[in-house]
């Protein structure tokens, strides 16, 4: 399943039909996996307590009128036509929406914001209207408590994602593994049905370190082959037991249905509900594949093959009233082929479980990268792929609790009720962004938005509540792990914040590092010394303590600053922002390396040699670039001493070229008067931290080729010394000097913010990974310094 060749961000080229066709083909098996397994459990969770199949067929042919409208309404009508559309540079799901509102609202609590992120070329933003005064947005931006309303509401359906990959697979894999029932007598399969289904799920979750990428060719024939036989399955019941089945699809029969069974049919919709698990893999794993291709394979075979099943369920069911009847998926199975559709079912719900443990581990790893989520070690499985990661803390945990899960329910009414509940919540939220995203991205009048929100919100309630009333019968479990979940994404991201605001507010001025010297002891060693922080701007406190207490530092000095932006996907030639901290005889730099929330960090080894190219680069267009700027060499060393360590330069992944060269200073275009520098570099003002900027200016440079007169010049001397500097300092070794904090609450604070901070978050930092694991720094290395914040 080769997904390198797709371009689903890159909306400006048409694709053929044989390309869509053939994402359509292999997005069964990511997308669809989940949603065609379905018919396993939905009329046995249905019929499981609440209702039962009576002689008049009345709730049978109104679960299947429940079951078709709510696939036609939610699925194909809400995300194959509205929702698929609110992609972030074709990206799908839960931070995908938020993404888009933060670009186009000042709502995103993420720190270390600047105006040079908008320059990127994946922060696109729809055309606004000449007079953007929606009220909606205005609001929105006014209100802080909003802003964390609308992060709590992001973090729920994050963690109601991350509930569903810990009970999808256990729903998915019994079902499947329960139709021993049928061909065992009920002594023997109540002994075999759970063990084979824990080891399938040790099995399923114990080769995920491998990835996907080396069976997931076989996921997508799985599946058709699946959706096939059910399909064939639904037709060949329909003409032998009811050919009049399609009657029941009808509207009129939900309203029999709700008036012959009132409560207990309302309480019913639990079961109901199931039908549509896994929808929200097809907004969320659309950048994989295309829009066009996911609206393909749902509408023209997921869809239909879905309805024939349920449809042909509920054509052998009304002919099969049997009070010692089990209403079961395998009950309309003939017993000819029984085995065959067992083995296919077994393979179907493992491919669905490992479709939804994937979307699991990437939605925390991009958690992660919002500082959402406590850090945890990301493994990249595939190159090809794009996105594949593998978290081996969450993989066991996972697997553990969805072991137990299996074994405390041992049925699939427990089961179904708990990740209905999950399934609805996640809705919900995706409903509700949504609406966000039609008024404030959109720009459509807020009575549309309400419209949507309304229309599909209602009958999500409905389902929604129908799951609370299970509260005590499974639905309690998604309720308690997203509790558990929220308290530690949330106080992470607070202690996040409140660290940030402390290193912002004790920052060190440029004059104490320019200060420092042999007239006070302080010795340059060789080598690079790179300092993490999370500041875009000012020296960071950890650095003022560590050369207090180790009065040397590196020749080279590099102050780095990893940051995530609230896009997808960063491209490599605009992720590096290089500038000078100041005068060029310092050998001090300043670099901020931007990440999209689904990009995976480079190797510290790439890190490294990337780092010091971009440096060398830098340098040869800072010293060109201050040539430029006056006649004399004299002025054009200060100019290069006083500006440079105000301004940032995106330092692309490709070097210097001869070419004509160009500057652009607004919407004039004019012959540059000197052509040297980058023809891929844009700079942009260095801003104060979460100001946004005056202005922004795009420079495009190109080299006059002249190697005697750059020799004999003092410029060129100066600069050639700088770069033989960067060099040596690089074969000397490099040294990765981090912070390790520890956050205590201030004198005065209150009791549930000592307990959160002294307690909570420090037992949270302790026992996971470092900042050296996550940005995968190699020990032999690493310097950390003790630093106390106190907040």
């Amino acid at each position: 399943m080769d997904l390198e060749s797709r371009k689903c961000w890159d909306t400006s080229k048409k694709e053929s039909w044989k390309t869509i066709m053939l994402l359509a083909y292999q997005s069964l098996g990511v997308v669809y996996g989940d949603l065609s397994i379905s018919p396993l459990y939905v009329y046995t969770s249905t019929f499981a307590e609440d209702i039962e199949h009576s002689e008049t067929n009345e709730e049978i042919f109104g679960a299947l009128s429940f079951v078709f409208w709510t696939l036609t309404l939610v699925p194909l009508f809400k995300y194959v036509f509205v929702v698929l559309r609110a992609d972030d540079n074709g990206e799908g799901g839960t931070f995908a929406l938020y993404s888009l509102i933060c670009r186009h609202a000042k709502v995103s609590l993420l720190p270390n914001r600047q105006h040079a992120d908008e320059a990127l070329s994946t922060y696109k933003m729809e055309e606004p209207p000449e007079k953007d005064t929606s009220r909606v947005k205005m609001v929105l931006e006014k209100y802080k408590g909003l802003h964390t309303a609308l992060l709590i509401v992001v973090l729920l359906g994050t963690c109601m994602v991350i509930g569903d990959g810990l009970l999808t697979p256990a729903i998915s894999v019994f079902s499947a593994v329960s139709g021993l029932e049928v061909s065992m007598s009920k002594k023997h399969h109540q002994y075999a049905v759970i063990p084979i289904t824990c080891f399938i799920l040790v099995c399923l979750f114990a080769l995920q370190h491998y990835g996907t990428h080396r069976v997931g060719f076989l996921f997508a024939p799985i599946v058709l082959a699946w959706l096939l036989c059910i399909s064939t399955l639904g037709l060949y019941n329909i003409f032998k037991w009811n050919p009049h089945v399609y009657k029941a699809l009808s509207p009129y029969y939900m309203f029999k249905f709700l008036k012959k069974t009132r409560i207990s049919g309302w309480m019913s919709l639990g079961g109901i509900l199931l039908c549509i698990t896994g929808s929200e893999a097809m907004f969320a794993d659309l950048g994989h594949f295309s829009y066009m291709a996911i609206q393909v394979a749902f509408t023209f075979l997921v869809y239909p093959a879905l309805i024939l099943a349920y449809m042909g369920q509920a054509a052998y069911l009304s002919h099969h009233h049997d009070s010692d009847l089990q209403i079961s998926f395998y009950v309309s199975v003939p017993e000819s082929v029984r085995w065959p559709v067992l083995i296919l079912a077994i393979l179907a719900s493992v491919v669905g479980s490992q479709a939804i443990i994937s979307g699991t581990f990437s939605i925390i790893n991009q958690s992660q990268s919002l500082g959402c989520f406590p850090r945890v070690k990301v493994v990249h499985t595939s190159d090809k792929i794009h996105g594949q990661v593998y978290i081996p803390e969450i993989n066991w945990l996972l697997m553990i609790l969805c072991i137990a899960v299996t074994i405390g329910f041992r049925d699939t009414k427990h089961m179904g009720n708990a990740s209905g509940l999950a399934v609805m919540t996640v809705m919900l939220v995706t409903t509700c962004l949504t609406s966000l995203v039609i008024v404030v991205c959109w720009h459509k009048p807020p009575i549309v938005a309400l419209c949507f929100l309304l229309f599909f919100g209602s009958i999500e309630l409905l389902y929604f509540s129908a799951s609370l009333t299970k509260f005590c019968e499974g639905a309690w479990l998604p309720i308690l792990l997203a509790l558990f979940l929220m308290i530690i994404m949330f106080l992470w991201h607070y202690a996040t914040i409140r660290k940030y605001e402390y290193d912002l507010h004790n920052k060190v001025s440029l004059d104490w590092l320019l200060a420092l010297g042999p007239s006070l002891g302080i010795a340059r060693v060789p080598g690079i010394g790179l300092v993490f922080t999370d500041l875009t701007a000012g020296i960071p406190a950890n650095f003022s303590r560590f050369v207090t207490n180790l009065p040397a530092y590196h020749r080279i000095l590099v102050f780095v600053c990893v940051k995530s932006v609230p896009v997808p996907h960063v491209p490599a030639a605009e992720r590096y922002l290089v500038g000078r901290v100041g005068p060029s005889a310092h050998r001090s730099y300043r670099c901020i390396v931007r990440y999209g929330y689904r990009d995976v960090h480079q190797d510290v080894d790439s890190f490294e040699s990337e780092l010091v190219a971009r440096l060398a680069d830098f340098i040869q267009y800072d010293w060109y670039r201050s040539r430029r700027s006056s006649m004399s060499v004299e002025d054009d060393v200060s100019n290069s001493n006083e500006s440079s360590s105000h301004r940032l330069t995106v330092i692309g992944t490709t070097g210097f070229s001869i070419q004509p060269g160009y500057e652009s200073g607004g919407e004039s275009l004019q012959q540059a008067s000197v052509s040297v520098g980058f023809p891929t570099v844009q700079s942009v003002s260095d801003v104060i931290e979460m100001e946004p900027t005056v202005s922004e200016r795009r420079v495009r440079f190109a080299i006059d080729y002249e190697p005697e007169s750059d020799a004999r010049s003092e410029v060129g001397v100066q600069m050639q010394e700088e770069l033989e500097d960067l060099y040596a300092a690089q074969e000397a070794g490099i040294a990765f000097i981090l912070g390790h904090s520890h956050v205590r609450a201030k004198q005065g604070s209150s009791v549930l913010k000592k307990l959160a901070l002294n307690y909570g978050y420090n037992f949270l930092r302790r026992n996971c990974r470092g900042p050296d694991v996550a940005l995968k720094v190699p020990p032999v290395s690493l310097l950390e310094v003790g630093m106390v914040y106190i907040v």
